[in-house]
């Protein structure tokens, strides 16, 4: 007999990345979109959070190949559709790179995607589900 599956998941909330530029991308996630560092135990790692999650940046100890990277995209979670125009612009703006203007989805989500300066894919996303699941 197997034992059963633990409590439930509560969610992604830890993303680790490998990146080039680890000052580019300090400015991309900490500079732009408002992170805050949490910590930075040396020179090649850096943590970031937004309150609710963590991002952890390596500097790579050898080049990325980009071309077999398996990581397909990771996204923020916005509060409101409205939010997901207003960061498109203000990214535009500031010459962020967009791989894909915002959208609606058929599930009433609403969703951009743009470049950080490694060239991963950031997701900007409005989610109704959460926002009904968490009335």
């Amino acid at each position: 007999m197997t034992a059963p599956r633990p409590s439930p998941l509560s969610g992604l909330r830890h993303l680790a990345l490998n990146v080039s530029d680890l000052g580019a991308c300090e400015q991309f996630y900490a500079g732009l979109l408002g992170l805050r560092v949490d910590w930075r135990p040396d020179a090649d790692n850096l943590y970031l959070s937004s309150g609710n999650d963590n991002l952890a940046l390596h500097r790579a100890k050898s080049p990325l190949n980009r071309q077999a990277q398996p990581l397909d995209h990771f996204g923020f979670v916005l509060d409101a559709p409205e939010q997901v125009d207003a960061w498109h612009a203000w990214l535009r703006e500031r010459g962020v790179a967009i791989k894909a203007a915002p959208r609606d989805h058929r599930d009433g989500s609403r969703s951009f995607y743009c470049l950080d300066p490694d060239g991963n894919t950031v997701q900007f996303i409005f989610l109704p589900a959460r926002v009904q699941n968490d009335a």
